[in-house]
């Protein structure tokens, strides 16, 4: 394999400098040794959790006959 094909590529994000110093705060401790690192994960997680959200559904069939019944008996559906 060639270097290029090995190397990751990046890009750079700004984030305020503010957000900055509470997350280096925020990491001291941790396994994380810098805010990219960090960032990374974060954002990883948000959009995995966006991924699995795009793939349920809000309500099982089930659950919404509930709510509707619910509903009717509080008078709010007929």
């Amino acid at each position: 394999m060639t270097e290029e094909k090995d190397e990751k590529k990046y890009t750079t994000i700004s984030i305020p400098f503010q957000l900055a110093e509470k997350i280096k705060k925020r990491i001291e401790g941790t396994g994380f040794h810098s805010l990219s690192s960090y960032a990374t994960y974060v954002l990883r997680e948000v959009i995995s959790g966006m991924e699995n959200e795009d793939e349920d559904e809000a309500f099982s069939k089930e659950d919404e006959e509930k709510v509707k019944d619910r509903l009717r008996a509080l008078g709010y559906l007929d």
